[in-house]
């Protein structure tokens, strides 16, 4: 009982076969790796520094606007703004007064110490807009302050 070539592939090539078959299954069906490769993960990353910047892009901008509103928005109040208007009249009669009594020719600049804008040209300003002179008041408001459009147009707007 001698068995040959023959026999032997017969028996060992179905085994071969269904060995291979079970393999690629086992292949086929096995969980696959589930990690993040690196360029998924540097997406990830790219996009979460993108959404830090824009948010600390956008409270800048804020804060910046509500800056420039805080010293550039004029009270809403009328009585306010009269006794204002007053104020900056008498103190730019008493600066006058004094740079006349001290023989000076000087001007004070449009931007005072404290933040506040030069009554002088404050009352310029209005009464180029009183006027229907608005474009003339911004480029005014401009030329003295050195600010941009917006911030002039805006101003200009509030008066």
């Amino acid at each position: 009982m001698g068995m040959n070539f023959g026999d032997v592939l017969t028996l060992a090539l179905p085994l071969l076969v269904l060995v291979g078959l079970l393999w690629a299954l086992t292949a086929a069906f096995k969980p696959r790796d589930t990690g993040v490769s690196d360029a998924e993960r540097y997406q990830r990353e790219l996009a979460a520094r993108s959404a830090a910047h824009q948010a600390s892009q956008v409270q800048e901008a804020l804060a910046l606007r509500a800056r420039i509103e805080a010293t550039t928005k004029p009270s809403q109040n009328e009585a306010s703004h009269r006794e204002q208007a007053e104020n900056s009249r008498s103190a730019i009669q008493a600066q006058a007064a004094r740079s006349h009594a001290a023989g000076q020719t000087g001007h004070q600049p449009a931007v005072l110490p404290n933040g506040q804008l030069n009554p002088q040209l404050a009352l310029e300003l209005q009464n180029l807009v009183r006027s229907g002179k608005k474009i003339e008041a911004i480029k005014v408001l401009r030329q003295a302050t050195h600010s941009d459009l917006l911030t002039a147009k805006n101003y200009v707007d509030r008066l």
